[in-house]
């Protein structure tokens, strides 16, 4: 096949998948306002309670709007996730759709570090903080400060999901380089590192396309988790990366 043929564009398509990012952002706010109201109960509950409720609203809630939007999910390797122990878990990050898809399915209520700047949306931005860290990239003193509330969410038997490529991986590969701040709160604290693939979001929500959405199932993958006992931050982080890395690659060249 030639260059050409390979980029050839369906304006069916196009005009499709734009069409059906109307509907989901409409079923999106619409649904919102209806999942608020059983959100509202964070107000009053004190965590590990708040963010107990958050994930089980938020579960439900995207049951209903994944589905809806012909993006069901699929869970795989369910069983590398054990009881007993709380994770830090760390997820490639290729798309905004990452985030509704990730933190409700996990199997334990868990808090994600998020941008301080989306708490300011109406509505959502209550939703998004009552299961965020939220931090400013841009203040050392807020990082820091993320960082030890990140510890007290693990101290409470919540997990902390953590996107260790900070943003959007648009480089065309499985990952791009991964940050130190979940494999250094992993040796600080203890807590075992759970590896999660996320496959098809960029494929249904393109970082590089406006106001396009394809319809398309979606798949978690748990990989076995990473004891960090014994291990330095650089040591834990490049073991974590070549795992989530060859595992990607494998699946998506089969």
């Amino acid at each position: 096949m030639t260059r050409a043929a390979k980029h050839t564009v369906n304006p069916f398509a196009e005009v499709f998948c734009r069409i059906w990012a109307l509907w989901a952002l409409l079923l999106f706010v619409a649904s919102l306002l209806v999942a608020f109201v059983f959100y509202s109960a964070c107000f009053f509950l004190k965590e590990p309670a708040r963010s107990k409720w958050h994930r089980s609203v938020s579960r439900v809630w995207m049951i209903f709007y994944l589905n809806l939007i012909g993006c069901p999910l699929r869970l795989k390797h369910r069983e590398n996730y054990k009881t007993g122990t709380n994770y830090i878990v760390v997820c490639n990050h290729n798309s905004l759709m990452d985030v509704p898809v990730s933190t409700p399915f996990m199997p334990r209520a868990n808090k994600t570090i998020a941008k301080k700047s989306f708490a300011k949306v109406p509505i959502f931005g209550w939703v998004y903080q009552f299961g965020s860290v939220l931090v400013d990239r841009n203040s050392d003193a807020s990082r820091r400060k993320s960082f030890e509330e990140m510890k007290a969410v693990l101290a409470t038997g919540l997990d902390m999901m953590i996107y260790p490529e900070g943003t959007r991986n648009r480089t065309g590969q499985p990952l791009k380089k991964f940050y130190d701040g979940a494999f250094r709160l992993a040796i600080d604290t203890g807590k075992p590192v759970m590896p999660v693939v996320l496959f098809y979001t960029g494929y249904v929500l393109p970082a590089n396309k406006f106001f396009y959405l394809r319809p398309h199932h979606l798949e978690m993958h748990f990989l076995p988790a990473v004891d960090p006992a014994g291990m330095t931050t650089d040591g834990l982080k490049k073991l974590v990366f070549d795992q989530m890395w060859d595992y990607y690659a494998a699946r998506i060249n089969n």
